[in-house]
C-alpha cells in the first residue's frame, strides 16, 4: 500500500489537474428551500452529476491514474458498499486496468449492478462491509492485485478534496461545510483544502447514529470500532480508518450523529423542494444542518451531497415512511 502520508493542498491541485480531462466540475446551487429552514444561506455540492453518482469517482480517477505499468498489470481489488467499488471500477475501465471489488452480500442492488457494468467482477461476500473488506484483503494477498483501500490512501483523499476546491473557487464567502463521514476520505479532504485556504471555516462532519465508527473515534482520539445497522450504506463502516482519522483528528471543527428518520426526512425534503434526488448519506449533510440550525443561523453554508444512488426499494421506503 502507498505510504500513509498526509496529502497536502498541492496533492489537492495536481489531483483535480489529472482528474479534469475526465471529470467536470459539479454544480454548487444557492438552495433557497433548504435555507429557508435551515435558517442560513445553504448552498448544496451536487457530486450525484458525477458519472457514477458519487463523490468518491474523484478519488478513484486520481489513484488509478498514478499506478505504476505493474500494478496496472495486476490488476485492482476493492472492497466496498458500493460507491467506493463503482469509483475503482470507472477509473480501472477508464485506464484499461482489470477490477475486482468485494461487496457485502445485502449491498444496494443499483450499486451492485452499476459496477458490474462498469466492467469489474463483483464478489458478494460477508454481512457487512467489514467482512467483505476481510475477504478482499485475502484475495489481494493471494492472487497480488494492487488492493486499494477506501481511506488509507493519500491519492483518494486528495482526489475526492477537490470537490472542496471547487466550492470554494465559485463561494469563496463560505463559512461552513458539511460533509459526510462513512470511512472519512471525503472529510479528511474538505478539512485539507478548506484549513489550508481559508482556516476559520468551520468543516463539520456527520455520521448515523446507527453507525457511529468513526464519530466515536474522532471523539475518543483513538479507534472504535462500532455495530452498524443504518439503511444509508454510504455512512456505515464498522472499523474506523486510520489515515482519514488522522486528519480528522487534527482539522475537524465539530461532528455530529443524526437518526435514520432525520436522513428519510432529508432525502423527502431535498425530492419534494429542491427536485433533486439523493441516497441517504448524501442527505445527511442536510440532515446535520437542521439539528445544527441555531449555530448555522445567518452563516453561508455548503452541503456537500455525495451520492444519488439510492435504490427503488430503498426510495419506496423513504416515501412510505413519509
Amino acid at each position: 500500500m502507498t505510504a500513509l502520508v498526509e496529502p497536502t493542498l498541492s496533492d489537492v491541485l495536481a489531483a483535480a489537474a489529472r482528474i479534469r480531462p475526465y471529470l467536470a466540475p459539479t454544480p454548487l446551487r444557492q438552495s433557497p428551500a433548504a435555507s429557508e429552514i435551515v435558517g442560513a444561506d445553504v448552498y448544496l455540492k451536487h457530486e450525484f452529476h458525477l458519472p457514477t453518482g458519487a463523490f468518491k469517482v474523484r478519488g478513484g480517477v486520481n489513484l488509478v491514474s498514478q499506478l505504476s505499468t505493474q500494478e496496472r498489470e495486476a490488476g485492482v481489488i476493492a472492497a466496498s458498499t458500493g460507491n467506493h467499488g463503482q469509483s475503482v471500477a470507472y477509473a480501472a475501465r477508464l485506464f484499461g486496468v482489470k477490477a475486482v471489488i468485494c461487496a457485502p452480500e445485502n449491498s444496494n442492488a443499483a450499486k451492485v449492478e452499476a459496477m458490474k457494468e462498469l466492467g469489474a467482477t463483483v464478489n458478494l461476500v460477508g454481512a457487512d462491509f467489514d467482512e467483505a473488506r476481510i475477504a478482499c484483503e485475502q484475495l489481494a494477498a493471494a492472487n497480488g492485485y494492487r488492493y486499494i483501500h477506501s481511506g488509507n490512501e493519500p491519492l483518494l483523499i486528495a482526489g475526492v478534496g477537490t470537490h472542496t476546491l471547487e466550492i470554494l473557487s465559485e463561494e469563496p464567502r463560505i463559512d461552513v461545510i458539511i460533509v459526510p463521514v462513512g470511512g472519512g476520505s471525503g472529510a479528511a479532504g474538505a478539512c485539507i483544502v478548506a484549513k489550508t485556504v481559508k482556516p476559520e471555516i468551520d468543516v463539520i462532519g456527520v455520521q448515523a447514529e446507527k453507525a457511529p465508527s468513526a464519530y466515536l473515534s474522532w471523539r475518543a482520539g483513538k479507534p472504535v470500532d462500532s455495530t452498524t445497522s443504518t439503511w444509508a450504506e454510504g455512512l456505515a463502516t464498522r472499523t474506523p480508518f486510520e489515515l482519514p482519522q488522522r486528519i480528522l483528528r487534527r482539522l475537524l471543527d465539530d461532528f455530529v450523529l443524526v437518526s435514520e428518520e432525520a436522513i428519510s426526512d432529508a432525502v423527502r425534503f431535498l425530492l419534494a423542494r429542491n427536485r433533486i434526488l439523493v441516497e441517504g448519506a448524501g442527505a445527511s449533510s442536510l440532515a446535520a444542518a437542521l439539528a445544527l440550525k441555531d449555530r448555522l443561523a445567518g452563516k453561508r453554508v455548503a452541503l456537500i451531497l455525495t451520492g444519488g444512488n439510492i435504490s427503488i426499494l430503498q426510495l419506496k421506503a423513504v416515501l412510505e415512511g413519509a
